[in-house]
């Protein structure tokens, strides 16, 4: 993980070299995905299912704007590193519930690297949703290191290290109402 200037430890806000995405620009957004979902999905069984840590503000701001009947479920993943495996991903929190009635949509904070996403994407498609969609909040096709696109994105965004609206360093910064780009050394 990249480390923060020297000095940068008490206010969170000391630690953002600059504001991505004010509150005004992610409720924009957040209410042009929940409507083009919401078209999307009328008429059928929609649940959402939320990437932890992270995706947990964006799914609660986008399930309250999404305008049709919506269930919603958390999946938590981990990557673990030993000698067998290392950085081989697991399922830490599953889903206790069939998934064949459903119409699913996943809904994480920020499509990356695109590893985690189709590790998830593949472990749920063998539960036989009815469909299974992605919606990423941020999406940073630059880094993407395997195939994974998203249904839904709200932003493209360039290759920074941002914080904010769930996304974290070192679990921090979380709850910062916008997105920022987290000042690094130098």
């Amino acid at each position: 993980m990249p480390p923060l200037q020297p000095g940068l430890e008490d206010n969170l806000a000391e630690h953002i070299e600059r504001v991505l995405l004010n509150e005004d620009d992610i409720k924009g957004i957040i209410d042009d995905l929940a409507a083009r979902i919401s078209g999307d999905y009328e008429g059928k069984r929609l649940l959402l299912i939320g990437i932890l840590k992270g995706a947990y503000v964006f799914l609660a701001d986008l399930a309250r704007a999404i305008s049709i009947p919506c269930e919603v479920e958390f999946l938590r993943v981990s990557s673990y590193r030993n000698m067998a495996r290392p950085g081989a991903l697991e399922v830490l929190s599953d889903l206790s519930m069939p998934l064949e009635d459903y119409d699913v949509l996943v809904v994480e904070d920020i499509l990356d690297s695109g590893t985690t996403l189709d590790f998830m994407l593949g472990h749920l498609r063998a539960k036989n949703p009815r469909s299974l969609a992605l919606c990423a909040f941020l999406d940073k096709p630059s880094r993407r290191s395997v195939s994974v696109e998203a249904d839904y994105v709200g932003r493209e965004i360039p290759d920074a290290f941002v914080v904010g609206y769930g996304l974290d360093y070192a679990q921090r910064y979380r709850n910062l109402p916008y997105i920022g780009v987290l000042k690094l050394e130098e």
